[in-house]
């Protein structure tokens, strides 16, 4: 699984111009399941992100987690992130999960995090969404895990 946090003073995904999810300070997750990914990988993500201590304390140094600080999550599905750009100029989504199994490890961590974190708003999986941010930092963190 791929995970891209951004630490956001704010963000929204909209679809079809109407915003369908929107958070004040917390992180914007883009996700991705790849071939071969679990519920077990899923929720050892979710919990990485929950307790990753990349906002700051009183001292100004990155100490705290999304948790501590009350942040939100906007959580958005993007297969996008396991692109493959070494054979050619045309990216390759062979390392993406199936459609119908990226569904269900984005509908898993999304039920995970709302059972675990109180602010948890998403995009729509597989629609045409735009994304809106304002990345505070800005704080960019690329993750990985697999099983």
């Amino acid at each position: 699984m791929i995970a891209l946090l951004q630490r956001v003073s704010e963000a929204s995904v909209r679809v079809d111009g109407a915003v369908i999810g929107q958070i004040n300070p917390g992180l914007l997750v883009l996700l991705c399941a790849e071939k071969g990914d679990t519920e077990a990988v899923a929720d050892r993500m979710l919990a990485k992100i929950l307790k990753l201590r990349i906002f700051n304390d009183e001292a100004g140094k990155m100490n705290r987690s999304v948790q501590d600080v009350g942040g939100g999550l906007l959580v958005v599905s993007q297969f996008t992130l396991a692109a493959d750009v070494a054979g050619g100029n045309r990216p390759s989504f062979t390392q993406a999960a199936a459609p119908e199994d990226g569904r269900r490890l984005y509908e898993h961590f999304v039920a995970q995090a709302r059972a675990a974190h109180p602010v948890v708003q998403t995009g729509q999986f597989a629609a045409d969404m735009k994304v809106s941010l304002v990345n505070d930092g800005p704080i960019t963190i690329p993750m990985r895990m697999s099983a």
